[in-house]
C-alpha cells in the first residue's frame, strides 16, 4: 500500500476535502452562532476572515517549510493544528475563543494544503497520470465547496452548530494515522540555495493585513476620522512596506516580487482578490439574510445555494473549453458581466420573493461568472510564468484570492451593517432595514465585480493547450 500513488491520492484529496468544505459549512451556521456565542454584528464576519486570512497570509510559507523540513511532516503537523482546532473551535463558548480557534484552522489548513499539493506533484510524474490525480484531487475539492452548505445545514437543523467544526475531527484523525503507513517523505533539492524561512515576511503580511480589516471594521462604530481607526489603517499600510522591503532583501523570499514583473501574473492576482471578495460577501450576506429575513432552516438554505455550486463547476468546465478557441480575455470580460448581471439580480429580491424567479436566475450567473474568471485569470498568469516560478506563482494566486477575500468581506459586510443601522435608526422596521441591508452589500460586491471588466479590458489574452486549461478549471473548482 505504501506504493501505491493512488493510495497516496485519497489520502491527500480527502484532507484537501476537509479544508474546502471547512470555507462553505460554517456559513449556514452563522446565524446559530450569532445567537448562541452573542456575537456583535461587525464581528460576525470573523468567523469567515479569521480562516482565510490567515490561511492566505501562511501558504507560502506552509509551501516553503514542506519543501525543507519535509512535504509529510508538515502536512501532518498541519493535520492536527487543523483536528485540534476544530475541536477547541466546536467547543468555544465565547466569541473570541471562536475567532481564535478560526485562526488556528486557518494556519494548519495553509500547512497542510500547501504540502498536499507538493506531495501529489512529486508522486505523480508529469504527463497523463499526474493529469488524471490532480482532476480527482481537484474534483473532490470542488464537490467539498458545493456541499459544504447543504452539509452544513443538515448538521445544524440536527445536531447543533458545534458540528460544523466537530465534524472534521474523526476525519482528520483517519487521515493523520493513514499518512505514516501510505505517504512517503520527501523534502526540495535547493542545490546550495538558503535553507532559511522567511517568517518575518509572513508575519508582516498578514498582521498588516489585520489591521486594515480592523481599521475598516472600526470604522463602523467610530468613525473614519477617529484615532484608532486611522492609526490601524496607517500602521497596516506601514507594515505593507515593511513587507516588501523585507522581501526584495530576503535571500528566500516568500514572494519572488520578480513574479509581478509579469503583468499578467500582477492582474491574475487582483482578479481574483476581487472575485473572492464577490464570492464570500455574498455567500455571507445570503446565508444570514435566508434565515434571519425569509425564514429558512439550515438545511432548506443551504439547499438553496447548491445549485450556485453545480453552475460554478459548468462555469469552470466552460471556460476551459474556451480559453483553447477564443484566448482568456473574452473569457474574462464575459465572465465578469455574468458575475455583476448575478449580483444585482440578487440585489433586488425582496423578503417574499419567490426562489425561482428571484434568487435562483443570480445565483446561478453568479456561479458560472466566478468560477470561468478565475480559470481565464489562472491561465493568462502561469501560462506567462517561467517553469522554475510556477509554483510560487501558483501560491501567490492562492494567497491573492483568500487575502482579497477576507479584506472585501470586511469593508462590505461593515458598509453593509452600517447601512442597516442607519435605517432602523431612521424608524425603518428590522425586517426591511435587513433586506436594505443586504441589497447594498451585494450592489457594493456587483462594483468590486465590475472592476473586474476594466481588469479583464486590459489584460493580456492568451490561448492555451486543452490539458492546461483542465487544470487550472479543477483547481478553480475547488474556491466554490
Amino acid at each position: 500500500m505504501r506504493k501505491s500513488p493512488w493510495s497516496t491520492l485519497v489520502v491527500l484529496a480527502i484532507a484537501q476535502f476537509m479544508v474546502v468544505l471547512d470555507v462553505t459549512i460554517v456559513n449556514v451556521a452563522l446565524p446559530h452562532i450569532q445567537s448562541d456565542l452573542k456575537f456583535g454584528a461587525n464581528d460576525l464576519q470573523w468567523v469567515i476572515s479569521a480562516y482565510t486570512l490567515i490561511f492566505g497570509g501562511f501558504l507560502l510559507l506552509g509551501g516553503r517549510m514542506a519543501d525543507l523540513i519535509g512535504r509529510r511532516l508538515v502536512f501532518v503537523i498541519g493535520l492536527v493544528a487543523f483536528a485540534g482546532s476544530s475541536l477547541a473551535a466546536g467547543l468555544a463558548s465565547t466569541a473570541f475563543e471562536l475567532i481564535l480557534f478560526r485562526g488556528i484552522q486557518g494556519l494548519g489548513g495553509a500547512m497542510l494544503s500547501a504540502s498536499a499539493l507538493t506531495l501529489l506533484t512529486v508522486t505523480f510524474e508529469h504527463g497523463r497520470r499526474r493529469n488524471i490525480a490532480l482532476g480527482i484531487w481537484g474534483g473532490l475539492a470542488g464537490l467539498g465547496g458545493t456541499m459544504g452548505a447543504v452539509v452544513g445545514g443538515a448538521l445544524v437543523d440536527s445536531l447543533s452548530w458545534r458540528w460544523v467544526f466537530l465534524v472534521n475531527v474523526p476525519f482528520a484523525i483517519l487521515v493523520i494515522a493513514a499518512s505514516f503507513f501510505i505517504l512517503r517523505e520527501s523534502r526540495a533539492s535547493l542545490d546550495g540555495a538558503a535553507r532559511t524561512f522567511d517568517v518575518a515576511g509572513a508575519l508582516l503580511s498578514t498582521s498588516g493585513l489585520l489591521a486594515i480589516m480592523l481599521g475598516f471594521i472600526r470604522a463602523e462604530p467610530l468613525g473614519w476620522g477617529s484615532f484608532e481607526v486611522i492609526a490601524l489603517l496607517v500602521g497596516g499600510v506601514a507594515l505593507l512596506a515593511a513587507f516588501v522591503l523585507v522581501e526584495s532583501r530576503s535571500q528566500a523570499p516568500l514572494i519572488p516580487l520578480r513574479l509581478f514583473r509579469t503583468r499578467s501574473l500582477t492582474y491574475a492576482v487582483i482578479t481574483l482578490g476581487l472575485n473572492s471578495a464577490g464570492f464570500l460577501s455574498m455567500f455571507f450576506l445570503t446565508a444570514i439574510y435566508l434565515q434571519d429575513v425569509r425564514g429558512l432552516s439550515a438545511l432548506d438554505a443551504g439547499l438553496e445555494f447548491l445549485p450556485m455550486g453545480i453552475a460554478a463547476i459548468v462555469g469552470a468546465l466552460l471556460a476551459s473549453r474556451l480559453v483553447t478557441t477564443l484566448g482568456t480575455r473574452p473569457v474574462q470580460i464575459a465572465s465578469a458581466i455574468l458575475s455583476v448581471v448575478g449580483l444585482l439580480l440578487l440585489s433586488r429580491v425582496g423578503a417574499t420573493d419567490a426562489y425561482a424567479t428571484g434568487l435562483l436566475p443570480g445565483f446561478i450567473l453568479f456561479g458560472i461568472g466566478i468560477t470561468a474568471i478565475g480559470v481565464a485569470a489562472q491561465v493568462g498568469a502561469t501560462s506567462r510564468v517561467a517553469n522554475d516560478d510556477a509554483g510560487a506563482a501558483s501560491g501567490v494566486l492562492n494567497s491573492g484570492y483568500q487575502v482579497g477575500g477576507a479584506l472585501g468581506l470586511a469593508v462590505i459586510t461593515t458598509l453593509a451593517t452600517t447601512h442597516i443601522a442607519d435605517a432602523v435608526k431612521s424608524g425603518i422596521g428590522p425586517v426591511s432595514a435587513a433586506v436594505g441591508g443586504y441589497d447594498y452589500g451585494l450592489l457594493i460586491a456587483a462594483i468590486f465585480a465590475a472592476a473586474n471588466i476594466v481588469i479583464a479590458i486590459l489584460s493580456p489574452s492568451t490561448k492555451v493547450t486543452q490539458p492546461e486549461a483542465t487544470i487550472a478549471a479543477e483547481l478553480e473548482a475547488t474556491a466554490v
